[in-house]
């Protein structure tokens, strides 16, 4: 009996293990790639253009769906009964996918009431709240992840994104340190996964650390690190920060620079100083300071673009004020009818010259971004390849601005100045007249382009001459003396072309726009006489005597036609 019991104990023993191993075999384990499936639907479904509110109805309907065919609905249309997902529930990825979009959810509310809460100070409150369940639902996804039957990706995914949710809402509600505390986290976590990850998965984990890594800067900064101001400045250069982070970092550039323009008191232009009273002024003249520093951390031309619209924007308000500030003043109506210039009317003629001056700094950059797409499959912000037309447009307003300078009151005066502009008066012409050749030759009329191949070798030469007597021109120099050599290589083609294409013999031709004196030759060549090929004909067919075919021809009056025929049939005419 002993040995009966125990070797059904060894049988049991034997028994256990395999079976233990069968439920290990059958175990499931879930995989949800939490950033990269959230990315997908945001550039999809409508974030692409900031448009959170179609986002938000994309996760609705996306949850009633998974709801829907995990038989996991939350009462009837009757009654609400809320069924909170446990650990048990986890036997698929949808009911991950559940808690991770009602969190998405209640985030693009909240983003679309941060927009809304710009006119409606009021949203501000709801959108703290829509914060606070986005939040509590990341908190759930993160919690149920760190089941066994999750897998360690997936974790650690789940507790990046809850802690970067957390971290936004104390942002939001200005707790700089705990904000600062979970975005570290979120970020360590990424760049971890990024690092174990291979390369064609890692982008969306490093895009995701840029965008985190502003915030961190700016939670620094407000804990009380003045160090990270210089780096935020730059990163709101470099990456145009937009959303929750954006309007922040704007306020931020708005408060350091009222600052720093309380030291500007005074200009000096002209050999004239006039002090700066108002703050719109100082602003601007401080914003332009440093628009060189942000031109040269700007990473591409759209950036640059961007830097020069704002300047011209804060540029236009400042000189609305002082406009609205010389009607005001009597004095200097009365100023102006003796022919003197006032101190605010003097800053507004410094001011319209900076206009002018980074506008035409801002069309020689688009210029010269036109420029590089006129090559064989060039394209203008990849829409379309670009045309001689296009320059010819650009530089004719360069032209226009660079005339509005030299007007300015004082300009003529000051010799240096003067001269600078008339060089790049001269400049601008050249490359006016050259690209309007090209246009000439790109439809064939070979004689307007050589004239004016030959206008801009003129214009060229001009602006070089006046060039060579200015300091720091070696830039300007090489560029012209470049335009020179194109312009050369141009007209000797333009003037081949037009012999080839002339409809007169070669040796009549005007060959004294031939500068090099080269020997030209007869093409085509003229023609000579070769023995022809023997044509026959057939001299004897006009002797020939034919015969006469009358006689069949009065038969065929005399029989009549098909009338007669049908005639005879049926009224019993014809021949009897």
């Amino acid at each position: 009996m002993a040995e009966r019991n125990q070797s059904t104990g060894d049988q049991n023993a034997d028994v256990l293990p395999q079976e233990e191993t069968e439920e290990e075999q059958n175990k499931v384990v879930l995989t949800l790639e939490i950033l990269q499936t959230i990315k997908d639907a945001q550039q999809t479904h409508g974030l692409r253009h900031g448009d959170y509110q179609r986002y938000r109805g994309y996760c609705a309907r996306r949850l009633r769906r998974l709801r829907k065919g995990l038989h996991f609905t939350c009462g009837n249309r009757h009654k609400f009964q809320r069924k909170p997902i446990t650990e048990e529930l986890l036997s698929e990825q949808r009911f991950l996918l559940i808690p991770l979009m009602e969190a998405e959810r209640a985030w693009s509310y909240a983003m679309q009431l941060k927009q809304e809460a710009n006119t409606e100070h009021r949203k501000q409150f709801h959108m703290v709240s829509r914060m606070k369940k986005a939040a509590g639902h990341a908190a759930t996804l993160a919690k149920l992840c760190d089941s066994d039957k999750v897998d360690a990706r997936t974790k650690l995914e789940a507790q990046a994104y809850s802690a970067w949710m957390q971290g936004s809402l104390e942002f939001e509600v200005q707790l700089w340190e705990m904000a600062l505390n979970h975005f570290n986290e979120a970020k360590t976590i990424y760049e971890k996964l990024s690092s174990a990850l291979p390369e064609d998965a890692r982008m969306v984990y490093d895009l995701r650390v840029e965008d985190i890594k502003p915030s961190i800067r700016y939670c620094a900064y407000n804990i009380g690190d003045q160090s990270a101001m210089e780096d935020l400045l730059q990163m709101r250069v470099k990456s145009g920060a937009q959303g929750m982070l954006g309007d922040k970092l704007d306020e931020l550039v708005a408060q350091t620079r009222e600052k720093q323009a309380a030291t500007i008191s005074e200009v000096t232009w002209q050999g004239r100083t006039v002090s700066v009273k108002q703050e719109q002024v100082r602003l601007f003249l401080l914003s332009y300071q440093e628009s060189s520093t942000d031109l040269q951390a700007a990473p591409d031309t759209n950036s640059k673009l961007e830097v020069y619209e704002k300047l011209l924007m804060d540029c236009k308000d400042a000189m609305q004020v002082l406009r609205a500030e010389l009607r005001e003043d009597p004095s200097a109506r009365a100023a102006q009818a003796e022919g003197k210039t006032t101190q605010v009317g003097h800053l507004l003629t410094y001011l319209t010259y900076i206009r002018n001056t980074i506008t035409i700094q801002r069309n020689l950059l688009m210029a010269d971004t036109v420029k590089a797409s006129l090559s064989p499959g060039g394209t203008v912000d990849g829409r379309r390849a670009a045309k001689p037309q296009d320059l010819v447009r650009l530089y004719d307003i360069i032209l226009q601005n660079v005339e509005e300078l030299r007007q300015l009151p004082g300009v003529q005066d000051d010799t240096t100045t003067s001269q600078n502009l008339e060089a790049q008066s001269d400049a601008c012409k050249a490359y006016r007249s050259f690209y309007i050749a090209k246009s000439y030759a790109v439809s064939q009329k070979w004689k307007e382009a050589v004239a004016l191949y030959d206008q801009a070798l003129v214009q060229g030469k001009t602006a070089l001459g006046l060039y060579a007597s200015l300091p720091d021109s070696a830039d300007r120099i090489a560029e012209l003396e470049g335009l020179v050599a194109e312009v050369h290589a141009n007209k000797s083609s333009s003037h081949a072309s037009c012999i080839l294409d002339s409809p007169t013999s070669p040796d009549e031709q005007d060959l004294t726009l031939n500068d090099t004196g080269a020997n030209m030759v007869t093409f085509p060549p003229n023609f000579q006489p070769i023995p022809c090929k023997p044509l026959f004909f057939d001299l004897a067919l006009n002797h020939v005597e034919f015969p006469s075919l009358q006689d069949r021809l009065a038969e065929q009056k005399k029989g009549g036609g098909i009338a007669n025929m049908v005639k005879g049939w049926f009224w019993g005419g014809g021949n009897k």
